[in-house]
């Protein structure tokens, strides 16, 4: 709450909560919306948003100067079931609240970060979506993206399947950054006949600092999935360590690619769809998959096997970790080779070499796929000797995939077709996540 002083200098002006005003002290000049005081600060800071997204706090001191420019426009986005105040203008979308750090604040007392158990407490944050769609939020879940299982995945799908199929344009997707391209992937795989956008977004930086990134990239995510043309699941992340545009990239194509940085997300052995800007202009930058024009309903096909794991060799790699999965009952496994994705064929150290191991797993009715640790690039069965003995053994060559989406998709095949489709629909293109020709633009920066 705010001063007794300040309150009274907003009573008098006919200043509220939202309005946007100017804030002049000494030389420094601040105009926003004015937001409500924060648990962290003083309660003589006015804090107002600026036009690009970013919250500043002003110290209200003797000669400070403060003026009403314009009153603030209703938040229906806020409670939509319960508000009368619906702009027909605007396309409906679902934002599906999940957790992860674009929900979080810092706890000022211990110094951690905590999450929000209410999305109205982030949107409150972000009045600008009032002016992009009316916003029905489903409060699905409060989880760290790490903490997330395959079950999170069939929820948020039978939801999103849901809000489209009752007239949502698109869904806004909010969650953890650290496993969301797995999300992403699986949202492609079990999200059939769609024909919205479906986006997924979060924070590399709470919501309350003031490099947050967790503004920018909630706008552009609602103004993709209100008004752009794309019927794909995708990623809507800073396209640079700036906030001039964010970028969208194929479900299936996205990768974390840092730990901190707010264009953290790349796209992998393709471009973006399309880049987006605070202010919703949006330029399309490669071919997507367009919204259909029919009527028809979107399907949530979401089962999935979770006896799949996810190997990498590397040079003394035991190989007997292999035979353990077997034993455990796992029905797939996905191997991160080197280069091409060579598995270690004829070691020196003859009890080193993966070869038996992945044969015996594969005449036992395991689906064994291969894919590089290289990230960028193809793996190619055909131009090394050691690379044709994986294809005589039956290991399935996963192309240009990402061996994370080649984890997500096994699962998702096992758990929808069985074993014998599974292992013929690997290495074939079902979501965008094989391309025929990769065209290096520019590669990941810092």
């Amino acid at each position: 709450m705010y001063s007794e002083e300040i309150r009274a200098l907003f009573e008098k002006l006919g200043i509220k909560v939202g309005d946007t005003i100017s804030v002049t002290s000494g030389q420094d000049m601040q105009e926003g919306i004015l937001m409500p005081r924060t648990g962290a600060g003083g309660s003589d800071i006015i804090v107002v948003k600026r036009k690009d997204g970013y919250n500043v706090g002003i110290k209200y001191k003797s000669g400070t100067k403060v003026s009403k420019l314009s009153e603030s426009q209703p938040h229906h986005f806020l409670f939509p079931k319960a508000s009368a105040s619906v702009d027909r203008s605007l396309e409906r979308i679902a934002l599906l609240y999940t957790g992860g750090t674009i929900g979080s604040k810092v706890d000022y007392v211990s110094g951690g970060v905590y999450m929000l158990t209410k999305p109205e407490e982030l949107m409150h944050e972000v009045p600008e979506l009032g002016s992009i769609a009316n916003i029905d939020v489903h409060n699905l879940m409060s989880i760290s993206s790490e903490d997330m299982t395959y079950v999170e995945w069939q929820k948020i799908a039978e939801d999103a399947a849901s809000s489209l199929n009752n007239g949502a344009k698109g869904v806004v997707v909010t969650l953890g950054t650290n496993t969301m391209h797995y999300t992403a992937a699986a949202l492609s795989f079990m999200l059939k006949d769609l024909n919205s956008p479906v986006v997924l977004t979060g924070a590399m930086r709470s919501s309350d600092r003031g490099s947050s990134d967790a503004f920018v990239n909630l706008i552009c995510s609602c103004s993709i999935a209100a008004k752009s043309d794309i019927a794909e699941v995708g990623i809507c992340m800073h396209g640079s360590s700036s906030d001039s545009k964010n970028i969208f990239i194929r479900g299936t194509k996205a990768r974390k690619l840092h730990t901190s940085r707010r264009d953290a997300f790349k796209p992998v052995n393709s471009g973006p769809l399309c880049y987006v800007d605070i202010n919703g202009s949006i330029e399309y930058a490669g071919d997507y998959r367009h919204a259909a024009k029919s009527t028809g309903k979107v399907h949530a096909q979401t089962g999935f096997d979770p006896k799949v794991a996810l190997l990498r060799t590397h040079p003394n790699s035991d190989p007997e970790v292999v035979d353990h999965y077997v034993k455990k009952g796992f029905k797939g496994l996905i191997i991160e080779g080197t280069g091409m994705g060579e598995f270690p064929t004829s070691p020196s150290i003859k009890g080193l070499s993966w070869i038996s191991h992945v044969k015996d797993a594969v005449e036992s009715g395991v689906i064994v796929g291969g894919t590089s640790q290289c990230v960028f690039g193809r793996v190619n069965h055909t131009v090394y000797r050691n690379l044709r003995v994986l294809e005589d053994i039956g290991v399935v060559n996963c192309e240009d995939m990402l061996s994370e989406v080649a984890y997500v998709k096994l699962g998702f095949l096992l758990g929808n077709y069985g074993s014998k489709k599974a292992r013929e629909l690997l290495g074939q293109e079902i979501a965008g996540e094989i391309t025929n020709r990769i065209e290096f633009k520019k590669d990941f920066v810092e």
